[in-house]
């Protein structure tokens, strides 16, 4: 996705379809990262286009799944975020996946997933 970034695609085909990812993208959409996306089932794993619209600086996935409690996230975001509050870092939690930002706001801890900034 981040090479379709930098050289200017308006779209970008991601080849494996989990539902991790459609989560990740979900959440990409909601805070304005990436346009509309469609999944199309193959039956070998399924694709997903996703269309760009030129946010993304930086995007990435965090290995391995760093386990943090409610009181760390600071530590992590200044790990993998350029500056405080640029981007953010998508969590799996009990609650299902979300943000850091919204994590820390319901006093949850979880599993690191992604960054985007």
């Amino acid at each position: 996705m981040m090479n379709a970034e930098r050289i200017g695609r308006d779209k970008c085909i991601i080849l494996v379809s989990s539902k991790i990812t459609k989560d990740v993208l979900i959440i990409m959409k909601n805070n304005g990262y990436i346009g509309d996306f469609k999944e199309i089932k193959d039956g070998k794993g399924g694709k997903i286009i996703v269309n760009l619209i030129g946010k993304i600086n930086n995007v990435g996935v965090i290995k391995p799944r760093f386990s943090v409690k409610m009181n760390q996230y600071e530590k992590y975001e200044k790990r993998f975020m350029p500056a405080k509050d640029f981007g953010f870092i998508v969590v799996s939690t009990s609650n299902g996946m979300m943000t850091h930002i919204e994590a820390k706001e319901k006093n949850l801890g979880g599993r690191l997933i992604s960054f985007v900034y």
